[in-house]
């Protein structure tokens, strides 16, 4: 098969497809209209003779032959790209919207007060903000940037560390009042123990201690188990009961006494905050920036 224009332009359409997770989300990156976008894929499936995508009326899912041409194409299609940027100034210039997927932790935190900064820095750049669980496809839904709590798992998107939290056992002064310190995680058993589930597994988080090397599972019960971060700690300040939380969500609520940490010597266990995107292709210098962004804001948070 000869390679020529149409056939590089079919691909690229395919990749913008791919990576935007719908026909008109990659007909505005591409500045073409949906329908267009649609005729240009059928042109590509009908010259490679098999077809490259399963189309719903509202999902899009690449066939077996549709993901091979893409995790082929993807490297070479991001080289042309980045040196077309390169040559254009496309590469340097933050402008255009994202739409970010934020653990509301994250959002609430740390981004919220600093998009004044953001705005200042990148007056081009706007943001499209969703709070979804930390699971989940990125091209599906169409996501730029997500940004999420969680060992992230092995696949083609790109991931950076943007910091680790500790993990902290909280109570409030009148849970504490009227049950009783438990000096000892083991004691923990004794108590009620608000849960909270692992958008993972759908089943509630264990409870471990760490201090260097050491590890110490403990078994808790409750009468409230949540994926609400914002119920769980409110429910833990109003007397509810003992939680396991975030450092980056509760520091306020230590240091104005209404969060008590039981076990500062268990000090060691930490959570990661990632930054993960499906490729480099899509809006690489607003991507670049506002992860770079995300990088210096999260310095003084860690751990």
């Amino acid at each position: 098969m000869s390679f020529d224009g149409r056939l590089l332009s079919g691909m690229s359409v395919l990749a913008a497809v791919v990576e935007a997770g719908s026909f008109s989300r990659a007909g505005e990156v591409l500045g073409l209209s949906a329908s267009g976008v649609s005729r240009s894929i059928s042109r590509l499936e009908e010259r490679l003779g098999v077809r490259l995508l399963d189309r719903t009326t509202r999902t899009l899912h690449l066939t077996s032959e549709g993901a091979g041409l893409y995790e082929r194409a993807a490297p070479h299609l991001e080289g042309i790209e980045e040196a077309a940027s390169y040559v254009s100034g496309a590469a340097v210039t933050v402008r255009g919207t994202l739409r970010i997927s934020l653990n509301p932790i994250f959002a609430r935190h740390v981004l919220a007060p600093k998009l004044t900064l953001l705005r200042e820095r990148h007056p081009g750049l706007d943001l499209t903000v969703l709070q979804q669980p930390d699971v989940g496809d990125l091209v599906t839904e169409g996501i730029d940037v997500a940004v999420r709590f969680g060992p992230q798992p092995p696949s083609t998107m790109t991931s950076r560390l943007l910091l680790e939290t500790r993990v902290l056992t909280v109570a409030s002064p009148a849970y504490l009042a009227r049950h009783g310190r438990p000096k000892r995680p083991e004691k923990l058993s004794d108590h009620d123990c608000i849960q909270y589930i692992d958008p993972r597994s759908s089943k509630p988080f264990p409870w471990e201690f760490h201090r260097g090397r050491e590890i110490l599972p403990v078994k808790t019960q409750g009468h409230l188990t949540t994926t609400d971060v914002d119920l769980m700690v409110q429910a833990c300040v109003s007397g509810s009961g003992i939680a396991q939380v975030l450092a980056l969500s509760v520091r306020h609520l230590i240091a104005s006494g209404d969060l008590v940490e039981l076990y500062p010597d268990w000090p060691d266990e930490t959570y990661p905050l990632y930054a993960t995107r499906p490729s480099r292709r899509l809006a690489p210098a607003a991507v670049e920036a506002f992860l770079d962004f995300c990088t210096e804001i999260c310095r003084v948070h860690a751990a």
